[in-house]
C-alpha cells in the first residue's frame, strides 16, 4: 500500500514538471534604463498559449545573495499581464550588480526562469542636461546648463562624480549655409563664450559624458541666439528721435481728445442758449411779466364789452369831452383845477356828425411816471391791444374802443 501512495506522487510530480517544461518562458530581455530610471522589458509567443491568458512574474537579487544557499529573491510584478515591468522605485544601488528573473504563468503552471544581469553604473544610460539656457552679454555669449535629474529630481552628479559636458556651437550664417563646428568640455554649468563675433547669431547643443564606462547622452536641440556689440551712434539718435516724436504725438492726442471730450460734456450739459433779442430792453436788463407791470401801474381801466380790442387814440372827438375840461388843440385835455372834483370817468357820445361807431374812453388816473411809452409797446406786443404813445407829463389819457 506505501508503494503504491509513492507511485501516485511520483507520477504526479513527472506531470507537474513535464508541465513546467512544455511552458514556453519568456525571451528577449532587455533593461531599458536613463539615469536612475530602470524599466525591464520581454517579449512571449502568445501562440503557445492559445485563447488563455497567461501573467508573468518578476524578481530580483543581488550577486551576493546567489553564493548563498537560499538566496533572497524579491518579487517586483506578481502576476502582472503586461510585457514590462518598472523596477525604478526597488531601491537598487547604483554601484551594486543585480539578476533580475521572469517567469510565465498560466492556468496554475509556471515556466523556467529567464534571467539577465544588470549593473546600473554600467548599463544605464545617462541623459542630456535637463535644462540649457543663452544669455548675451554685449559681444560674449553665457550658457547656463542644468545637470540631468535622477529619480528623485536630484543631480546625476551624486552618481556619476565625474560627469563632464561636451558643447558644440557653430555660426549661423544668413544664407543659411553651414559653418565650422567649434568644440569644449567643461564640468561647470555656467561658462562664456568670449571668441565670438558681434552681432553674429550662434547655435548650441550640448551632451553629457562620463569616461569610465565611456558613457554619452545625446545631445540637445539647437538653442540659437545673436550676440550684441556697441551700438552705433546714429542707432542711438535714432531711437531718441522716435521716442521724442512718440511721446509728442502721445501728448498731442491726449489734449485733443480731452478738449473735444470738455466741449462735448459741456454741450451736452450746459447747452449755450440764448433768449431772443426782442426779450431783452435796451439797457440789457430782462422785461417784467405783464401781470408784475400792471401791479405797478395799479391803473383803474373800465372795458366797454362791446369791443374787444381796444386803441389807444390821441385824438378824442370834441363832442365826447365831459363839462369841466378844457379842449386844447392837440386833442389832449387837461386834468381840471384842483377845486373841480377830482373823478374820472368814461364819457359816451351818443352819435357825432362824422358817422363814426360808438367809442368808450378809458382814463388812467394816477399814472406811475414809469409806465413809459416802451412798456406800453410791450403790452400791446403781448395782449394784442394798440396802444399810443403816452406824454410822460400828461396824468390822463383817453383810450378810445
Amino acid at each position: 500500500m506505501l508503494a503504491l501512495v509513492r507511485l501516485c506522487l511520483l507520477f504526479v510530480c513527472l506531470k507537474g514538471s513535464a508541465a513546467e517544461a512544455g511552458l514556453t518562458p519568456p525571451h528577449d530581455l532587455f533593461m531599458l534604463t536613463l539615469n536612475t530610471n530602470y524599466t525591464l522589458t520581454w517579449d512571449w509567443d502568445q501562440s503557445a498559449a492559445g485563447s488563455d491568458s497567461a501573467t508573468f512574474t518578476v524578481q530580483y537579487a543581488g550577486n551576493h545573495q546567489l553564493k548563498k544557499r537560499n538566496p533572497k529573491w524579491t518579487t517586483v510584478c506578481a502576476e502582472t499581464s503586461g510585457r514590462s515591468c518598472d523596477l525604478t522605485r526597488s531601491g537598487l544601488n547604483y554601484l551594486g550588480l543585480y539578476t533580475v528573473r521572469v517567469q510565465t504563468n498560466l492556468n496554475g503552471s509556471h515556466s523556467v526562469w529567464k534571467s539577465i544581469q544588470f549593473c546600473p553604473d554600467k548599463d544605464a544610460a545617462i541623459g542630456p542636461p535637463s535644462k540649457v539656457r543663452l544669455g548675451v552679454s554685449g559681444s560674449t555669449l553665457d550658457i547656463f546648463i542644468t545637470d540631468p535629474q535622477n529619480s528623485s529630481n536630484n543631480s546625476m552628479k551624486e552618481q556619476l562624480h565625474k560627469l563632464y559636458y561636451e558643447i558644440v556651437y557653430w555660426e549661423q550664417p544668413e544664407d543659411g549655409k553651414g559653418s565650422m563646428l567649434m568644440t569644449m568640455t567643461t564640468d561647470v554649468t555656467i561658462l562664456t563664450l568670449s571668441e565670438v563675433e558681434p552681432w553674429t547669431r550662434y547655435c548650441v547643443q550640448i551632451r553629457s559624458r562620463d569616461d569610465f564606462y565611456n558613457k554619452s547622452s545625446t545631445f540637445t536641440p539647437p538653442l540659437c541666439t545673436q550676440t550684441e556689440g556697441v551700438v552705433p551712434w546714429w542707432k542711438i539718435f535714432l531711437f531718441f528721435l522716435l521716442s521724442l516724436v512718440s511721446c509728442f504725438l502721445v501728448v498731442l492726442l491726449f489734449l485733443y481728445g480731452s478738449h473735444h471730450c470738455f466741449h462735448v460734456c459741456k454741450a451736452t450739459f450746459l447747452p449755450n442758449e440764448k433768449l431772443p433779442s426782442y426779450f431783452k430792453e435796451q439797457d440789457g436788463d430782462y422785461p417784467c411779466l405783464i401781470v408784475s407791470e400792471l401791479d405797478q401801474c395799479d391803473p383803474v381801466m373800465i372795458v366797454c364789452p362791446e369791443s374787444a380790442l381796444l386803441e389807444i387814440n390821441p385824438a378824442v372827438d370834441s363832442a365826447a369831452l365831459p363839462a369841466g375840461l378844457d379842449q386844447d388843440r392837440s386833442g389832449r385835455h387837461s386834468r381840471q383845477n384842483s377845486s373841480s372834483s377830482g373823478d374820472s370817468g368814461v364819457y359816451s357820445a351818443g352819435g357825432n356828425s362824422a358817422g363814426l361807431q360808438p367809442k368808450v374812453a378809458l382814463t388812467f388816473t394816477d399814472v406811475n411816471p414809469t409806465f413809459n411809452s416802451e412798456k406800453l409797446n410791450m403790452l400791446s406786443m403781448n395782449s394784442e391791444i394798440k396802444v399810443s404813445p403816452i406824454v410822460p407829463d400828461e396824468g390822463v389819457e383817453d383810450i378810445e374802443v
